[in-house]
C-alpha cells in the first residue's frame, strides 16, 4: 500500500504513452483525472529529459473537460487568465487563485461542521443522508480534494456569524483588487 500524500508518479515516455509506476501500467488523461478526484496528487515526468509535466496534462484535463460541456469555469475568469499573462498581474493571479480556493475548502468544511455539531435538525432521521449528500456535492464541486474533517484531531473552529465572514471575503477581495490594480499601472 502507497502512502496517499506521496503524489502518484506518472512517466510520458517518447511515444507520449503515460506510465503509472505504482501499479506497472500505461494510463489515459482520464485515469489521471480520476486518480485526482479521489485525492491523489499526481506528478508526471518527462523520462528522457526528467522535465516535469505535472502542469501542462492538468491544464489539458481541464481543457478537455471545458470542450466536452462540463464548463466550471466562466468565459470572464478564462479571459481575466489570459490578460493575466499579457499583464503584470501575472505575478499576483497563482497566490490569488490558490487563496480563493482555500477559502472555498475552509468555508465547505465549515459549513458541513456547523451542520453536523450546531444544528439540531442533525438529530432529526434521514440528516445523515442529507449530509452524505452534501458531502458528496462538496466533492464534485472542488473535483474531489475536499475531506472531511476530523473532529478529534483539528481544534474546533470559530465560528463566525455570516455577515462578519462576507465582510471579511469582501475586504480580501478589494485588498487584492486594489495590488492589481496598482500593479496593472
Amino acid at each position: 500500500m502507497t502512502d496517499a500524500k506521496t503524489p502518484l508518479l506518472i512517466k510520458r515516455y517518447a511515444s507520449r504513452r503515460l506510465y503509472n509506476t505504482e501499479t506497472s501500467d500505461y494510463v489515459t488523461l482520464e485515469d489521471i483525472s480520476g486518480f485526482i478526484s479521489e485525492g491523489r496528487d499526481v506528478k508526471i515526468i518527462d523520462l528522457k529529459t526528467g522535465d516535469d509535466l505535472t502542469r501542462q496534462y492538468l491544464l489539458q484535463i481541464v481543457a478537455e473537460r471545458e470542450s466536452k460541456g462540463e464548463s466550471v469555469l466562466p468565459v470572464a475568469v478564462l479571459t481575466d487568465l489570459v490578460r493575466s499573462y499579457t499583464s503584470q498581474a501575472s505575478s499576483v493571479v497563482p497566490q490569488f487563485l490558490s487563496m480563493s480556493f482555500e477559502m472555498l475548502r475552509e468555508s465547505q468544511n465549515t459549513v458541513v461542521d456547523n451542520m453536523a455539531k450546531a444544528n439540531p435538525m442533525a438529530q432529526m432521521p434521514g440528516m445523515e443522508a442529507f449530509r452524505s449528500q452534501q458531502e458528496a456535492f462538496f466533492k464534485a464541486m472542488t473535483g474531489g480534494t475536499w475531506a472531511q474533517p476530523t473532529a478529534a484531531s483539528e481544534p474546533e473552529p470559530e465560528v463566525n456569524e455570516p455577515k462578519e465572514d462576507l465582510d471579511a471575503i469582501k475586504s480580501q477581495l478589494a485588498d487584492l483588487q486594489d495590488k492589481l490594480s496598482k500593479l496593472g499601472k
